[in-house]
């Protein structure tokens, strides 16, 4: 509703700026001077150069209006994105992926056991549990891993095993 009313508030803009260079026009030939009357080139090149602004102010609101579409495709195609990369995070789940541990410097292959979304940016991530043998004790131990889906560099299903 509010739109409604800032749309019809800026029509009515451009109808009274028109109304008033009509009367403006009018009210300067009813006073200029009979014996040296405006000249028809004159008078032309008034009615071309208001012709020319109108055109420009119609340009304008059409540039406006296709960059909100265009910031509204935009957004749309973003939340696509990020639901597609959601969806592609949860089809991991159980699976084993690779992917490179920079705090050891070496590629390490876990299982994906959960899928988190990143409240900043939009972005899924992985918890991916690495398991390590211990071979003195014979205990394993396991690390998880926070893993953005850009840095895997290799999946496997475990019905490949």
């Amino acid at each position: 509703m509010i739109m409604a009313v800032e749309g019809t508030t800026g029509l009515a803009s451009a109808s009274t700026q028109k109304m008033d260079f009509m009367q403006l026009l009018i009210t300067q030939m009813q006073n200029q001077n009979p014996l040296e009357p405006m000249s028809n080139e004159a008078m032309a090149a008034q009615l071309a150069q208001f012709s020319q602004l109108e055109l420009t102010e119609e340009m304008n609101g059409s540039i406006s209006s296709m960059n909100s579409t265009m910031e509204q495709l935009n957004s749309s195609f973003q939340g696509s994105l990020l639901m597609a990369e959601y969806d592609y995070a949860k089809s991991l789940l159980g699976k084993d992926v690779e992917f490179f541990d920079s705090g050891n410097q070496q590629d390490v292959m876990g299982k994906v056991d959960q899928v988190n979304i990143d409240p900043e940016t939009g972005y899924s991530s992985l918890n991916v549990n690495v398991t390590d043998f211990e071979l003195i004790s014979g205990q394993t131990l396991t690390d998880t891993y926070r893993v953005y889906l850009n840095n895997i560099s290799g999946i496997r299903d475990n019905s490949d095993l």
